[in-house]
């Protein structure tokens, strides 16, 4: 998860503690609405490097859209 953290605060500008703290958060929040065998696959997925650069693509992509969002007037 520390190289999760470290690319989301890469990509996000921000430091490391926050970027920790908005991982950890949408974490819990999957775990929480996911179906008990998806949740249990999550922290697995996380420690599998292939899926990493899948995840900073999605995470590009995400960025993208709240920036769009942010954009907007």
């Amino acid at each position: 998860m520390d190289e999760l953290i470290k690319l989301v605060a890469s990509k996000a500008g921000i430091q490391e503690a926050q970027a920790r703290t908005a991982v950890e958060t949408v974490m819990k929040f999957l775990k929480e609405k996911l179906p008990a065998p998806l949740a249990g696959q999550l922290d697995a997925a996380l420690a599998n490097e292939a899926l990493l650069g899948q995840a900073s693509q999605l995470i590009d992509k995400g960025l993208e859209g709240l920036s769009d969002l942010f954009s907007k007037k």
